[in-house]
């Protein structure tokens, strides 16, 4: 059993029971409901999450994907609505409040969810300048990651990317995925990814956590056949960098030795290190990596979580330098990501492509 079936399962029954006791307050705002009912309704969403997981595990359909979308949308739409219910509980105990107040206070959830749906499928390229010493010309790198391709985000948004980065390819040289280009909540066949094979500029990926639910296997396997570079635990020379590609570690997978690390850096190159997670940062500046680029955070995707994951992670989203007392400056970039987990919502935060643009110190 994958993670995401066993968290799924296991959350469910919590899910639940937050339902039931959220449909009980809300419903008592305009005179209450029998309990029975409040259950049922609490049952059926709450199912709605397992059965479409439980059939896009075996083959993805339109009716599943569907339903997944729904699914997610509900959630958020259930996080708001619950900060909402409090607010005007809250109120209600300062001022009356008509059904009609009440019912403009719960019509600001799905005003905002329209906003967050439509900007987590804009797709936005951005640019940032990183200086190193070792470089002999100027390179550009798309930076991308989280992907998520699964059943909220499928083959569509896979063309979304390839198309960008062929509009990019005239002023960019490479682009690198950091991780978790598929999700685990639908299988990957292995023409799913084809849509990058059209890329007139190399594409390298190195795997993230989420890449390991639906079969890294599945996941390589189409990542090949759509002519992605897959660097898993190794590295690759591209014009005058070196390009290491750190797979996720978890449970029995074994991490990349601190010796085939330090073997790695080349010294008259700019050395970059792809690792999903923006951890490690100073223990792979110290071993010789110039740059680090990472995702893993969706920098919260949306309000209120941006904070948390701030406080959660430190490096939540953008360019970060630090020369660790060493002589030079070293650089993380955490992006965003592409895709998003579970809700197809942003608020905060942009679905981006990074353009790292990478000039030699004056």
């Amino acid at each position: 059993m994958s993670f995401r079936k066993k968290r799924v399962i296991r959350s469910t029954p919590l899910f639940m029971i937050l339902y039931f006791i959220f449909l009980k307050y809300l419903f008592l705002l305009f005179g209450g409901i029998d309990d029975l009912y409040s259950l049922v309704l609490a049952i059926i969403l709450a199912l709605f999450e397992i059965v479409p997981m439980l059939c896009e595990e075996k083959k993805s359909t339109i009716g599943g994907r569907i339903a997944s979308t729904i699914n997610g949308l509900w959630k958020w739409s259930f996080l708001f609505l619950v900060m909402d219910t409090v607010v005007i509980y809250v109120l209600k105990s300062f001022v009356n409040l008509s059904y009609e107040h009440i019912l403009i206070i719960l019509a600001i959830v799905p005003v905002l969810g329209i906003y967050n749906f439509y900007h987590s499928h804009k797709l936005i390229v951005k640019e940032k300048v990183i200086r190193l010493d070792h470089i002999k010309e100027d390179v550009n790198i798309v930076h991308f990651s989280d992907v998520h391709f699964g059943s909220i985000r499928h083959r569509k948004i896979i063309s979304q990317i390839a198309n960008k980065l062929n509009e990019l390819s005239d002023v960019c040289d490479i682009a690198i995925i950091s991780g978790d280009l598929a999700d685990g909540s639908s299988c990957v066949d292995e023409d799913d990814f084809l849509a990058f094979k059209d890329v007139s500029m190399p594409i390298i990926f190195t795997a993230g956590n989420h890449d390991f639910y639906p079969g890294i296997d599945n996941v390589y396997k189409a990542a090949k056949k759509a002519g992605l570079i897959i660097l898993d635990n190794d590295c690759i020379e591209f014009k005058s960098l070196n390009i290491f590609g750190v797979t996720f570690s978890f449970g029995d997978i074994e991490e990349v030795s601190y010796n085939k690390l330090k073997d790695s850096i080349k010294e008259d190159s700019g050395n970059i290190i792809v690792y999903h997670v923006p951890s490690r940062w100073e223990e792979f500046s110290k071993i010789g990596f110039d740059i680090q680029l990472s995702g893993h955070t969706h920098g919260g995707q949306f309000y209120p979580a941006t904070w948390f994951c701030k406080l959660i992670f430190g490096y939540n989203m953008g360019l970060f330098k630090n020369n660790f007392g060493t002589l030079k400056d070293h650089y993380l970039h955490v992006t965003t990501g592409v895709g998003s987990m579970d809700y197809p919502m942003r608020w905060g935060t942009d679905s981006e492509l990074v353009i790292l643009k990478l000039r030699k110190n004056k």
